[in-house]
Protein backbone atom coordinates (compact mmCIF):
# COMPACT_ATOMS: atom_id res chain seq x y z
CA UNK A 1 0.00 0.00 0.00
CA UNK A 2 1.59 3.62 -0.95
CA UNK A 3 1.71 6.22 1.82
CA UNK A 4 1.04 9.15 -0.27
CA UNK A 5 1.11 12.42 1.47
CA UNK A 6 -1.65 14.83 0.67
CA UNK A 7 0.47 17.09 -1.63
CA UNK A 8 1.97 14.34 -3.31
CA UNK A 9 -1.34 12.92 -4.54
CA UNK A 10 -2.58 16.46 -5.41
CA UNK A 11 0.34 17.77 -7.64
CA UNK A 12 -0.68 15.57 -10.72
CA UNK A 13 -4.31 17.27 -10.53
CA UNK A 14 -3.13 20.47 -10.14
CA UNK A 15 -0.68 19.95 -13.06
CA UNK A 16 -3.31 19.17 -15.00
CA UNK A 17 -5.47 22.08 -13.89
CA UNK A 18 -2.76 24.43 -14.30
CA UNK A 19 -1.98 22.80 -17.93
CA UNK A 20 -5.33 23.09 -18.70
CA UNK A 21 -6.57 27.07 -17.55
CA UNK A 22 -3.11 28.34 -19.22
CA UNK A 23 -4.27 25.69 -22.70
CA UNK A 24 -7.56 27.20 -22.35
CA UNK A 25 -6.89 30.41 -22.19
CA UNK A 26 -4.62 30.40 -25.13
CA UNK A 27 -7.19 28.75 -27.48
CA UNK A 28 -9.65 30.92 -26.27
CA UNK A 29 -7.87 33.83 -27.02
CA UNK A 30 -6.72 32.78 -30.33
CA UNK A 31 -10.55 31.50 -31.36
CA UNK A 32 -11.91 34.51 -30.85
CA UNK A 33 -9.00 36.10 -33.30
CA UNK A 34 -9.84 33.06 -35.67
CA UNK A 35 -13.75 33.68 -35.30
CA UNK A 36 -13.69 37.54 -36.76
CA UNK A 37 -12.49 36.77 -39.32
CA UNK A 38 -14.41 33.87 -40.35
CA UNK A 39 -17.46 36.16 -39.40
CA UNK A 40 -16.11 38.49 -42.08
CA UNK A 41 -15.64 35.62 -44.53
CA UNK A 42 -19.20 34.30 -43.73
CA UNK A 43 -20.46 37.45 -44.52
CA UNK A 44 -19.13 37.78 -47.87
CA UNK A 45 -20.11 34.18 -48.45
CA UNK A 46 -24.04 35.38 -47.63
CA UNK A 47 -23.35 38.73 -49.98
CA UNK A 48 -22.61 36.60 -52.44
CA UNK A 49 -25.76 34.21 -52.33
CA UNK A 50 -27.92 37.25 -51.87
CA UNK A 51 -26.57 38.55 -55.22
CA UNK A 52 -27.16 35.46 -56.64
CA UNK A 53 -30.53 34.83 -55.13
CA UNK A 54 -31.23 38.62 -57.38
CA UNK A 55 -29.86 36.93 -59.87
CA UNK A 56 -27.10 39.75 -60.27
CA UNK A 57 -24.55 37.06 -60.15
CA UNK A 58 -24.68 33.44 -60.94
CA UNK A 59 -23.11 30.55 -58.76
CA UNK A 60 -23.10 26.81 -59.27
CA UNK A 61 -24.10 25.05 -56.28
CA UNK A 62 -22.63 21.74 -57.51
CA UNK A 63 -19.36 22.62 -56.79
CA UNK A 64 -20.77 23.48 -53.68
CA UNK A 65 -22.46 20.72 -52.70
CA UNK A 66 -19.24 18.60 -53.20
CA UNK A 67 -16.83 20.06 -51.19
CA UNK A 68 -19.40 20.10 -48.09
CA UNK A 69 -19.62 16.33 -48.70
CA UNK A 70 -15.84 15.79 -48.52
CA UNK A 71 -15.56 18.06 -45.29
CA UNK A 72 -18.26 16.28 -43.69
CA UNK A 73 -16.19 12.61 -44.89
CA UNK A 74 -12.47 14.05 -43.74
CA UNK A 75 -14.40 14.83 -40.53
CA UNK A 76 -16.11 11.58 -39.76
CA UNK A 77 -13.38 9.26 -38.47
CA UNK A 78 -12.73 12.41 -35.45
CA UNK A 79 -15.65 11.95 -34.00
CA UNK A 80 -14.38 9.04 -32.22
CA UNK A 81 -11.85 10.84 -30.12
CA UNK A 82 -14.19 11.96 -27.96
CA UNK A 83 -14.43 8.85 -26.22
CA UNK A 84 -11.36 8.89 -24.59
CA UNK A 85 -11.92 12.53 -23.55
CA UNK A 86 -13.85 11.57 -20.00
CA UNK A 87 -10.63 9.82 -18.57
CA UNK A 88 -9.68 13.66 -18.49
CA UNK A 89 -12.23 15.43 -16.58
CA UNK A 90 -10.04 17.80 -14.04
CA UNK A 91 -8.37 18.97 -17.73
CA UNK A 92 -11.15 19.55 -19.76
CA UNK A 93 -13.23 21.74 -16.81
CA UNK A 94 -10.09 23.87 -16.05
CA UNK A 95 -9.13 24.24 -19.97
CA UNK A 96 -13.06 25.48 -20.57
CA UNK A 97 -12.57 27.99 -17.86
CA UNK A 98 -9.22 28.86 -19.19
CA UNK A 99 -10.93 29.13 -23.07
CA UNK A 100 -13.69 31.42 -21.58
CA UNK A 101 -11.47 33.67 -20.01
CA UNK A 102 -9.01 33.63 -22.79
CA UNK A 103 -12.34 34.54 -25.00
CA UNK A 104 -13.42 37.24 -23.07
CA UNK A 105 -9.69 39.09 -22.88
CA UNK A 106 -8.97 39.11 -26.64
Amino acid sequence: MLNLTLGESLVPVLFQIAIGVIGGFLVGYTMRKVLKVALIILAIIFSLIFLAYLNVIGIDYSGLSELASNFVNTIDPALSLFTPLFEHIPFIVSFVIGLVLGFRRA
